[in-house]
This record gives structure tokens, C-alpha cells and sequence, in this order.
């Protein structure tokens, strides 16, 4: 298993880059910051306003106050409160609303700016990370910090608010009180703190092991057939475990070291309660305090205790965001592509030709692939690219396309460096036929549209006919209108290969690059592909990545590959001739063909 170095989070320097997100829409949280704090105002004079309205009563029982005007005074002090409360819900409403717009808002601009550098990122980091890991990256942190940013931003706003009125609350009816009440609470945050700071590489490696697992499932989901052929379900088991057990372990710490956080801050408020109670009732025995002024201080000081145990709360929930964050952050800070030119050209005309003029590649700085290759194709020629395996043969079709770019030399298309074109533009004048098919869940007719999204159903159904994948079409339920299972599990191989076919003949690409797939397919199947990909290669350039090599002895040209480089060049009977390494192979295939 990939083992991930698990470094404890930049707190600071996350949060501060997330809030940049925030920047475009700083007024409308500056007016939810405001409407906050006047709707936490409102809501901390709640607790004095009742203790006056006990007192009015009290008044009435011991002061000997006349019940008309005692009764009025009563009312009329929960009119006022009636009217505060209702003012903090109506202000707390709209700062909500505000910061919901705003939080989801900046969410938008991270998912699009995730989304945009996902169509950025080269084929190596693709090729160096699991797709789970990937993916858990873009959807799983991405959406921790959705759900978070919201709920987090408005807890922390009241949470500071609240403590600043209600202290201030607390100071006006009794500073002695205030000083006991709150006397515990530097130590709870102190303590929180500590456990808090300890808790942040737990969450950072919860998250990075939550990506190695998700990477894992999915690698083994797709390959659940092949483990099951070769028996190794328990090995699979067991590194799942494995995996799983490191989850576990980096899960349990990191909840429960914040969990220790609410039992500790309560109990130190619960001693704080004990004294204000047992001084408050000397200062009424003694006439320095009223019984409603009691009340109100110590709902005050109830009150004063809960938006500390939010801050723990929001402290918890700030741990899982910025490992969160930082995962995402990461993605975004990957080396891209080299930004395509801001002048691109564009062929005259796209007849085909394709030319690489001493190309020079490796995956590595360090380690060279390719040297000097160079080779020219006519248009409308068939280029069979063979060798061994791990000759360079996907590689040079890697490069062709600018899934990778080369460190010397040239590659021209229709004349012009492909360097100097857009990808998009480049890949335009392609279409491809993989060994592995590619078929999304949907309708057979919305498949082979994928090679051109604006073509008409008689256009697809033309290209069916080409590639000799109409007749079996017309033999399933709906036709054309048949769904597809993911992966198109739901049809045989080489009923997968032929709407691939189709596809390709649709797109009406200049140039075809095949990746031959006949041979898990019987003898009748492997025929109609074969007529298919002669009808796909009709009057264009085509390059054939060839396994077998009896399917290629009429090509043009013959490219052999051997450790990165061509090695020989030639037509089937010229190679033959020569006697080289391309005879060699097609002996060897031969004889085994023939034993």
C-alpha cells in the first residue's frame, strides 16, 4: 500500500487562502458580519428584560405594588421583549440568508477552480495518483468544506458577539459575580487549545487515508472479476484492513481527543455555577441584588457557556476542514501543462501528414527514452507502430497527441508543430479506436453520437452501417435506443469494439489511431472488425498500434520499436528482406501461430 506522509496542517496559512475565495463577495459578508452581531445585541437583552419582568412580579407579593400598575408594568416589559426577540430572529434570518448565498458562492468558484485545473493537469499526475485518491479529492474534501464553511462562519461570528455582550451584560448587573463566574473559563480555553492543536495531524491523516481508501475500492471494484478468477479475496481483504485499521486508528484518536474537549469546558462552567450561587444569595440576603437580577445572571452565564462550547464544536469541525482544504489546495498547486500558445496556427488544410523531426522524450528528467526518432507518414497512408512490449509503442501515440510534451525535436501535423497548436484543435483531427472499449451508461445512439455531438441520428446510424454494428443492434431490445449497463457489461466484446468503431467513423477524423482488439473475440467477430477498421481507415492517415502481425502485412509502412526508439522502418516484404529484428518477431509469432 502507498504509503502517504501524513505532516500536520499550515492552520493559519489555509484558512487564509480559503478566505481569498471569499474576497469577490467581502460586502455581502461584511453585511452578515453586521446583521450578526446587532441580531446577537438584541438576543443578549433577553435575559435582563426577563429578570426586570420578575421583579415587576415580585413586586406585587413583597413590595406591596397596586396589581393595575404592577400588571401594566409587567405587560409592557414583554411587549419590549416580544419586540427584541423578534428582531434578533428577523436579523439572524437575513444574516443567514446572506451567508448561505456567500458560502456557496465561494464553493462554486473552488469546485469551478478545481475543475478547471482538472482539465489542466498532464497525464503524468494521473498516472502517479489513484483515481480514488483523485477523486476523493474533488468531491469528498471539496464537500467537507462546503458543508462546514457556512455553518462555521456564522457559529464563530455569534460565538464572539455573544461572549462580548453577555460579558459586558454580566459586568453591568454584578462585577463581582462576573469575575467568579467567568474565572474558570482562561483555563478550559487554554486546555481546549492545547487538545485542538494536538488533534490536527490526526485529522490530516484521517482525510489522506480516507483518499488512500477510496483509491483501493475502486482499483479493486474494477478488477473484482480478475481477483476472484486468481483466488486472492483474502489478500484484498486483508490490505483493505489494513488500510481500514489505519482509518480507524487515526479516526478514534482524532474524535476523541476532540470529544475530550465539551466534558472538560462543562465541568469547569458547573464549578462557576456553584459560586455565583452561593455569593449571589448572600448579595439578596444582604439587599445588593434582586431575585430577578439573579435569574438574569445566571441565564446570562448559562448563555455565557455555550458559545465557549461552540468554539470547541467549531474548533472540531475547522480540524476536518483545513485537512480538507489542504487536501484540495494540494490538487490545485499540481505543475500543469504547458499552456497552449496565445496565437495558435491552425493547418490550412488538414491532409494527414504527420512528421517527427528528432524527437527527444523521457517520463523523467533524468532518464531518456526516446533519441533522435524521426519518420514521416504520407496522408492517407496505414503506419503499423509493433514491438515488443514496453517498446515505446503507446508512448510515440502518447506524444503524437500531446498527452505528454516532447524535450527535443518536433512533431508536425499537416505541416505544422503541434506545439503551436491547442490541444483542442490538435485533438480534433484524431479519432481513436482502444483496445480498452470506453462506453458510458446511456443509449447505443448516444454513445456513437460522442464522436460528434451535432450529428443527426441518420448519420449515426450510417456510421453503425459502416462499421457493421447495425445488424447487431437492431437485434436488441430498442435498437438504437437500447441502454447500456456502466462499463456496457449488458453486450459481448466485440459488440463493445464495433460501437467504438462507429464512433470513430462518425467523428470523421483526418486521422484514426487503432489499438487492435480482436483477439478475445471469436473468429466471425474478428472478421466484421476487421472489415470495420478497413472502412474507418478509408482515405485517411492511420496509425496502428499492431499485436498480432498478420493483421498489418498490407501497411504502407511499419514502424518497429524496440526500448523507446524505431529500429526499422518498411514495408512488410522490405523488413522480411532485411532480415532483422521485424523478421525475427514476425517469425517468432509464426511458429507459435503454427505449433
Amino acid at each position: 500500500m502507498k504509503q502517504t506522509q501524513k505532516n500536520t496542517v499550515n492552520f493559519k496559512a489555509i484558512f487564509k487562502r480559503l478566505f481569498r475565495f471569499m474576497a469577490p463577495y467581502r460586502k455581502g459578508l461584511i453585511l452578515s458580519v453586521i446583521l450578526i452581531i446587532f441580531s446577537s445585541l438584541f438576543n443578549s437583552f433577553g435575559p435582563f428584560i426577563l429578570g426586570k419582568a420578575t421583579d415587576s412580579l415580585l413586586g406585587l407579593v413583597i413590595d406591596g405594588v397596586r396589581i393595575p400598575e404592577g400588571i401594566r408594568r409587567f405587560i409592557t416589559i414583554l411587549a419590549v421583549l416580544a419586540v427584541v426577540y423578534i428582531l434578533y430572529a428577523v436579523l439572524k434570518y437575513l444574516s443567514t440568508c446572506i451567508l448561505v448565498k456567500v458560502s456557496q458562492k465561494t464553493i462554486y468558484d473552488l469546485r469551478s477552480q478545481v475543475d478547471g485545473k482538472f482539465r489542466k493537469l498532464p497525464l503524468n499526475y494521473f498516472d502517479t495518483n489513484t483515481y480514488g485518491d483523485v477523486l476523493s479529492r474533488i468531491t469528498n474534501d471539496v464537500d467537507t468544506i462546503s458543508n462546514s464553511l457556512q455553518q462555521s462562519l456564522d457559529q464563530i461570528v455569534t460565538a464572539v458577539t455573544s461572549v462580548i455582550f453577555i460579558v459586558a451584560m454580566m459586568l453591568f448587573i454584578s462585577p463581582v459575580l462576573t469575575m467568579i463566574g467567568v474565572v474558570t473559563v482562561p483555563a478550559a480555553l487554554i486546555i481546549s487549545m492545547k487538545i485542538a492543536g494536538a488533534s490536527q495531524k490526526y485529522f490530516k491523516a484521517q482525510q489522506e487515508t480516507l483518499g488512500e481508501m477510496n483509491g483501493y475500492v475502486e482499483e479493486m471494484y474494477t478488477g473484482h472479476v480478475i481477483i476472484s478468477a486468481y483466488g486472492t479475496e483474502e489478500e484484498t481483504v486483508g490490505e483493505f484492513e489494513e488500510t481500514n485499521e489505519e482509518l480507524y486508528q487515526s479516526g478514534w484518536i482524532s474524535q476523541f481527543m476532540s470529544s475530550t474537549l465539551m466534558p472538560i469546558t462543562q465541568g469547569m462552567t458547573n464549578i462557576g455555577y456553584v459560586a455565583v450561587v452561593v455569593v449571589s444569595g448572600a448579595l439578596v440576603i444582604n439587599g445588593r441584588m434582586t431575585v430577578g437580577m439573579i435569574q438574569s445572571f445566571i441565564q446570562y452565564l448559562r448563555q455565557f457557556s455555550q458559545p465557549i462550547n461552540q468554539t470547541v464544536q467549531i474548533a472540531n469541525i475547522l480540524q476536518s476542514t483545513a485537512a480538507a482544504a489542504a487536501r484540495v489546495f494540494e490538487f490545485l498547486d499540481e505543475k500543469e501543462e504547458i499552456p497552449d500558445p496565445s496565437v495558435p496556427q491552425i493547418p490550412e488544410k488538414i491532409d494527414g501528414t504527420v512528421e517527427f523531426i528528432n524527437v527527444k522524450f523521457g517520463y523523467v528528467p533524468y532518464q531518456t527514452l526516446m533519441n533522435n526518432v524521426s519518420i514521416k507518414i504520407e496522408p492517407g497512408s496505414k503506419a503499423a507502430i509493433v514491438g515488443p512490449t514496453g517498446a515505446g509503442k503507446t508512448t510515440l501515440i502518447n506524444l503524437l497527441l500531446r498527452f505528454y510534451d516532447i524535450n527535443g525535436g518536433k512533431i508536425l501535423v499537416s505541416g505544422v508543430d503541434i506545439r503551436d497548436m491547442t490541444r483542442k484543435e490538435l485533438r480534433k483531427t484524431f479519432g481513436m479506436v482502444l483496445q480498452d472499449t470506453w462506453l458510458f451508461t446511456g443509449s447505443i445512439m448516444e454513445n456513437i453520437r460522442y464522436g460528434r455531438l451535432d450529428a443527426a441520428d441518420d448519420e449515426v446510424i450510417a456510421a453503425a452501417k459502416a462499421a457493421r454494428a447495425d445488424v447487431f443492434i437492431h437485434g436488441l431490445p430498442g435498437g438504437y435506443g437500447f441502454m447500456l449497463q456502466e462499463g456496457a457489461v449488458n453486450l459481448a466484446q466485440g459488440e463493445r469494439q464495433l460501437l467504438t468503431i462507429a464512433r470513430a467513423i462518425l467523428s470523421d477524423s483526418p486521422i484514426m489511431i487503432l489499438d487492435e482488439a480482436t483477439s478475445s473475440v471469436d473468429t466471425r467477430t474478428e472478421v466484421l472488425i476487421q472489415e470495420a477498421m478497413a472502412a474507418l481507415m478509408k482515405g485517411r492517415t492511420s496509425f496502428v498500434i499492431a499485436h498480432r502481425l498478420s493483421t498489418i502485412k498490407d501497411a504502407d509502412v511499419i514502424i518497429y520499436m524496440e526500448n523507446g526508439d524505431i529500429k526499422e522502418t518498411g514495408t512488410h516484404n522490405e523488413l522480411m528482406a532485411r532480415d532483422g529484428l521485424y523478421a525475427k518477431l514476425y517469425n517468432s509469432q509464426f511458429a507459435n501461430d503454427n505449433g
